[in-house]
């Protein structure tokens, strides 16, 4: 189920997977090895944390590769820091399969490889909930994949589950129509975004005799003709054992595993007899006879422009040249085509990837225009920088690129389920597993002619396609700001709920093995906690050391959010953070970037309502730097003039695209629906508010509410703490503060008398958003962890849950449909949100109102309370299995105030919740008919009395 992929930050994961249009299951969101550079030997030797190590070939050593008699790949790699395991199965099959009229159809296969299997007719992701595994699946252009992370005393039950659908999978009409309109309300997302649209348009024009100049998810028309045996088809020739490759990468016993793997999967046989026409794919397109630009006018906020150039396939000796080559254009602030189009003034904001896929390949540049700029301009300086690099390149923009590039790789894989994902897409795109490692060490000989040669050998004007989306409408009509208050009418019926029983009975068996179970349970009662500090100016500091891989996260928290934003000049919060880093009292903002950039580091702030989060990322010998620029950038950011406008027109421009997106208008007339005036969380910024703060408000803000004692900083990764902490001391002790911290009351806020109905209209989208929900519960009330259980059960997944089986899956209105008990320090918020065609919304809403109520009524089952305490468990150790997750975890436990063995004692605290709470939660926090329903996208055609 495809949603864009914007991996700016670990772009390795975008030019290795060409998943450009991925799919995920569970949108909790959405890349590998090296050995450190003789670059970070610049780190002072006196600061240096950790040994500088060889890590070469940390993704690839250790891996076994097996192939099974009937064909199927396996590859193995133990990774011991955490009980947990990832299972991947990939196909090789994906959209390039592909020919016009049956676009999608492996997308949509994809979806029904969820509906069950002649072995289990039941919904197979109440079946990975049930085993709490973290589970995805995605189409490409090149492969299907499905991945799970889970501990690892499940990984042999995991393995049955994959093996049933690769064999099993029923396939039936009934379910088809179903699925159909599931993936429908998905395309229609896309639709939404006017980036995706110009995109197709662009693509097909570059690609026009290939498969890859098809959308990766098909088209509505094409979906909607779908027959069953056209889908029953593409997975008898597909989904076989010799057309799929297995990943296996975690805490388990190769020996042992593999003895499984042989067990379950090898009797699985060879049928694979493809009669599907696979249309013949050119290394080399040919070019296009005129570049004249593609231009949708369409209804929109932002102009865009999209130019694709046409590279070779994934084997080819220029993709490592390449791979530096769009590193020096546009990875950073010191890169080209910043520097040319967002400094200047002309763009908010530019990037680029490499795609290097099995048959071909490209290279698409994307420029989101600043207000009123001419988009041929904007086109007129990416020719003239592409010419300038034809020209020539420094050796010190390769050295940087090089740099960037590694560290990404590096940094990109310090979880096992990035780490099998890296070593599946190698092995089924490159045929080689251990393409990385052949990968990066030609990108260490890239040298400045090799630039300047692919340069001049694929940039060229004349092979390009371009496309220019201009916009033509921006406004959004509502109800004239005011809220609807109404009751609505509909009849609620009462509906089965999931039978717990009936996901158990098909459950496979679970390792129950004495020693496994004992060690887990020992490893997770010992789950190491952080070193915690104060320092005398009140900076809290939590350390954990973390060996695994060569790196180091830090995760950062301070009070200074947009809660205190002046309501008339809402955004201030915001300018202040995103201009922290724009200059110093020693460092112009290039420096500054500049002292990241040559190390692959990367060091970003962003605000949300309760506070600023700081998130950094280095290799291990590079934390010194890291520590100093955050160091530096907190006590003696300058704010200069320049940088400060820069900044603002680019949240102008952010702002009128986010008012353009169904997404971010639902949620903020939702918030402003549901808070006051008079309240903190009220406030949004409007273009208004954001041209009326000045540059003394931004300097007074940033001393009033940036404060070492109203700040955290945690640090996971491979150093030694007592150095850390003695470096730590030095960069921070001097930030100094006065007075006591600023305080915010927060006014009492109640929930609706009954359902108020708000609709937003945009013009130009093809599906809706609807938010419903109130007020809720905040991170301290004794409720939460009943809650956290309660909100499984009701929309945890969009699978599993109640709304899930319901709403999407039996009824399919929606894509995607989520609960969440959102738990702030002070505050917090109920919601539900989906996604539906404009006609199908009244019929969701009313039947989302209507599970609400069964559960406020009759509450819940003790098995499915059961159930959802193991999927809250499981996905907690996978979690904390993930150095970035992690890292958050022991910040947000700090910032709320929480018991220092939180980290331990929060499998424990779901553990002893019972029944009778969950159900006397569902009665004081489940009120469908005192509820906000905000719903914006097209003319809704829900009905408001």
């Amino acid at each position: 189920m495809p949603v864009f992929s914007t991996l700016r930050k670990y772009r390795y994961l975008l030019l290795m997977l060409s998943v450009w249009l991925i799919a995920v299951l569970f949108l909790s969101h959405k890349p590998a090895d090296s050995k450190l550079m003789v670059a970070y030997n610049q780190v002072n030797t006196q600061k240096t944390f950790v040994a500088k190590k060889p890590t070469s070939r940390t993704v690839t050593e250790n891996v076994n590769k097996t192939v099974l008699g009937n064909g199927l790949t396996v590859l193995t790699k133990e990774v011991h820091t955490a009980p947990v395991v990832t299972v991947q199965v990939w196909y090789k099959v994906g959209s390039r399969n592909e020919e016009p009229r049956v676009n999608g159809i492996a997308h949509q296969l994809e979806h029904m490889m969820f509906k069950g299997t002649r072995n289990r007719t039941i919904q197979f992701g109440r079946l990975f909930s049930a085993l709490g595994s973290d589970s995805n699946a995605f189409t490409s252009y090149d492969q299907t994949a499905y991945y799970g992370t889970l501990e690892r005393e499940k990984l042999k039950a995991l393995l049955v589950l994959e093996a049933d659908r690769m064999q099993n999978s029923l396939i039936d009409a009934e379910q088809l129509a179903s699925e159909k309109q599931v993936v429908i309300s998905e395309l229609q997302g896309y639709e939404n975004s006017p980036d995706y649209r110009l995109n197709r348009a662009v693509m097909q024009a570059a690609f026009p005799q290939s498969p890859y100049g098809l959308p990766v998810g098909g088209t509505k028309a094409d979906v909607e003709k779908f027959q069953v045996e056209q889908v029953r088809k593409y997975y008898r020739n597909f989904y076989t054992p010799n057309n799929a490759v297995l990943v296996i990468v975690g805490d388990f016993d190769t020996a042992k595993t593999l003895k499984a793997v042989q067990e379950i999967f090898g009797k699985i046989p060879n049928t694979q007899h493809s009669t599907v026409k696979i249309p013949p794919l050119s290394p080399s397109p040919p070019l296009p006879p005129s570049p004249t630009p593609i231009v949708l006018r369409e209804p929109g906020s932002a102009g865009l422009l999209q130019a694709v150039y046409p590279l070779p396939q994934v084997n080819h000796p220029d993709v490592p040249a390449l791979s530096v080559m769009d590193y020096i254009l546009t990875e950073g602030r010191n890169s080209r085509f910043y520097q040319a189009l967002v400094e200047s003034g002309l763009a908010s904001d530019v990037s680029a990837s490499v795609a290097s896929l099995l048959s071909s390949g490209w290279y698409k540049i994307s420029v989101t225009a600043a207000p009123h700029q001419d988009l041929r301009k904007i086109d007129s300086v990416l020719n003239s920088e592409i010419g300038k690099l034809a020209f020539g390149v420094t050796s010190k923009e390769v050295k940087r690129a090089k740099t960037q590039l590694e560290a990404s790789v590096i940094l990109s894989n310090r979880d096992i389920t990035n780490q099998a994902m890296q070593l599946a897409n190698d092995e089924l795109t490159t045929g080689d597993y251990l393409y990385t490692e052949r990968y990066l060490e030609a990108v260490r000989e890239v040298t400045e002619a090799d630039v300047k040669r692919v340069v001049n050998k694929y940039l060229q004007q004349k092979a390009r396609t371009v496309g220019f989306f201009e916009p033509t409408q921006k406004q959004v009509k509502g109800n004239g700001g005011k809220a609807n208050s109404v009751q609505t009418t509909e009849n609620f019926t009462t509906l089965a709920p999931v039978a717990p029983a009936e996901v158990m009975k098909y459950l496979p068996a679970v390792d129950s093995t004495t020693d496994t179970v004992e060690k887990t349970s020992i490893e997770k009662a010992t789950l190491a906690l952080p070193q915690e500090f104060t320092f005398g100016n009140g900076l809290r500091v939590l350390l954990l050391p973390d060996k695994s891989t060569p790196t180091v996260t830090l995760s950062g928290y301070l009070k200074a959010g947009a809660e205190f934003d002046p309501e008339d000049k809402a955004g201030l919060a915001s300018l202040v953070a995103d201009n922290l880093m724009n200059g110093t009292k020693s460092k112009d903002v290039l420096t500054l970037a500049q002292t990241l950039e040559e190390r692959g580091a990367n060091l970003d702030l962003e605000t949300f309502r309760e506070g600023v989060r700081i998130q950094g990322n280095s290799l291990a010998a590079d934390l010194p730097v890291l520590i100093e620029t955050l160091a530096d950038a907190v006590k003696n950011a300058t704010f200069p003039v320049k940088e400060l406008e820069l900044t603002r027109q680019q949240a102008l421009n952010a702002l009128e695209v986010e008012l353009d997106d169904p997404n971010e208008v639902a949620e903020r007339t939702f918030v402003q629906s549901i808070y006051p005036k008079n309240h903190p969380s009220h406030t949004f910024p409007t273009e208004k508010s954001l041209q009326k703060i000045s540059r003394e408000d931004v300097l007074n803000f940033k001393a009033k509410h940036y404060r070492p004692d109203t700040t955290v900083l945690v640090l996971v990764g491979d150093f030694e703490p007592a150095k850390v902490r003695s470096h730590l001391q030095t960069q921070f002790s001097d930030w100094l503060f006065s007075g006591k911290p600023p305080k915010l009351k927060y006014p009492a806020v109640s929930i609706p008398e009954n359902v108020v109905r708000v609709n937003s209209v945009l013009p130009g989208k093809a599906q809706a958003i609807t938010y419903m929900g109130y007020i809720g519960i905040n991170r301290q009330d004794p409720r939460f962890y009943a809650a956290l259980i309660l909100n499984q059960i009701l929309g945890g997944d969009t699978l599993s849950s109640r709304l899930g089986a319901e709403v999407r899956d039996r009824l399919g209105l929606t894509y995607g449909i989520y609960s969440y008990f959102q738990a702030g320090k002070n505050i917090g918020t109920f919601l539900i949100e989906m996604q539906t065609s404009p006609e199908d919304a009244s019929k969701a809403i009313a039947s989302t109102r209507n599970l609400l109520q069964q559960l406020h009524t009759h509450g819940v089952s003790t098995q499915e309370v059961e159930t959802a305490k193991r999927t809250l468990i499981s996905n907690y150790t996978v979690t904390l299995a993930n150095p970035q997750e992690l890292t958050k975890k022991i910040l947000m436990n700090e910032v709320y105030g929480l018991d220092e063995m939180e980290l331990r004692s929060f499998t424990q605290k779901i553990q002893t919740v019972n029944l009778a709470q969950v159900n006397l939660a569902a009665r004081e926090l489940l009120h469908p008919d005192k509820i906000v329903v905000v719903t914006a996208g097209p003319a809704v055609l829900a009905h408001s009395s």
